[in-house]
């Protein structure tokens, strides 16, 4: 992936409840028969997730979801469990934390600096998994989720260049519009001139859900209590919870959210729906998305799995290879010119 300097500066379309429904309807249309096929997955809410992410352009975000349809029908990233993800989370690198914020959003604790493997087949597929979880325990009521990253000991060499650049594509192409605030706790005076030159390449409204807090800030911190119940929030955090990351705890309530979703799958379907939990998919659905494969073949070649010449999907990639190269050697130090980001979050 080539870096491309965001459009940032395209200002952001403001529509009427009227003039939304009208776009959302004109998407559906575009991704017909997807959007009889997987019903759920083309729900007002999550096509309107879509368009917004691509500044209401009916096109551009019809083929968008399509392209995410197509992931999701190969990556089949709800099939994803704990057993499979286990060694990648024994630092709490990632993790989903016990408490919600004070609007009952799910949390995402993310900890570059403990990463603890060089496979970037297994860091990405714990990143989705991570994701799922969060998904599957939104409330009805909330579509977003809140990233907390916490910069302890992060260094350059934390950074590996192929993981970023996975990583962006999949946070920004097939989850659009889950992140209502990413908060940098105690980014490190290095990680300045990083994110300096990264910034230009960010969409300005995702630039603006970024949240620089310092714990030796007074008024940073009030980011803080805004967003959280300080009883609640780990005293890494600057909370006054003295229970830090506990991966059998962890472990355990991962276990009980992979029960969940078995029982979800096996009364609704098989893939996680992002506005209700699941909803199924008819085996059709799959040749529906030759239009969405052939449009943009090679943008997707670095990110999709796959299939054998039987037409079925071969084990690694169900396990998590998103077409990505199998070598997992050492990765070169991070470039920013290496850097793809341009879409929203």
């Amino acid at each position: 992936m080539s870096l491309k300097k965001s459009k940032s500066s395209r200002a952001e379309k403001v529509l009427s409840v009227a003039e939304q429904q009208q776009k959302i309807n004109e998407v559906r249309k575009l991704i017909a028969p997807l959007s009889d096929d997987l019903p759920d997955f083309c729900s007002d809410a999550s096509i309107s997730r879509f368009l917004r992410a691509r500044n209401w352009n009916s096109e551009k975000s019809s083929k968008m979801l399509k392209e995410t349809l197509k992931w999701r029908l190969q990556y089949r990233p709800e099939m994803i469990r704990w057993e499979d993800v286990a060694d990648e989370a024994k630092t709490g690198k990632i993790y989903r934390a016990d408490y919600q914020d004070k609007f009952g959003r799910p949390v995402l604790v993310m900890r570059p600096g403990f990463q603890n493997t060089n496979s970037v087949k297994g860091q990405i597929q714990y990143l989705v998994y991570c994701m799922e979880n969060a998904i599957l325990n939104l409330p009805s009521d909330q579509e977003q989720m809140v990233w907390l990253i916490d910069f302890q000991d992060w260094t350059k060499a934390s950074v590996s260049l192929k993981a970023t650049r996975e990583t962006a594509h999949v946070l920004q192409g097939y989850y659009p519009e889950r992140l209502a605030v990413g908060i940098l706790y105690n980014p490190s005076k290095i990680f300045e001139p990083f994110w300096k030159m990264v910034k230009p390449f960010l969409e300005q409204k995702t630039y603006k859900k970024v949240k620089f807090v310092y714990s030796d800030n007074p008024e940073s911190q009030k980011v803080m209590l805004d967003l959280f119940d300080m009883d609640k929030l780990e005293s890494a955090f600057g909370g006054r919870n003295q229970n830090g990351f506990d991966f059998l705890n962890f472990a355990n309530r991962m276990k009980e959210d992979d029960k969940k979703m078995i029982a979800l799958l096996s009364s609704r379907g098989s893939i996680l729906c992002p506005d209700q939990p699941v909803a199924s998919a008819p085996r059709r659905s799959i040749s529906s998305l030759s239009d969405a494969r052939s449009e943009d073949s090679s943008e997707a070649s670095s990110s999709s799995p796959k299939s054998g010449s039987n037409g079925k999907l071969e084990k690694e990639d169900v396990n998590g290879n998103l077409g990505c190269k199998s070598s997992d050697v050492d990765e070169p130090p991070l470039r920013i010119e290496d850097i793809q980001i341009k879409e929203s979050i």
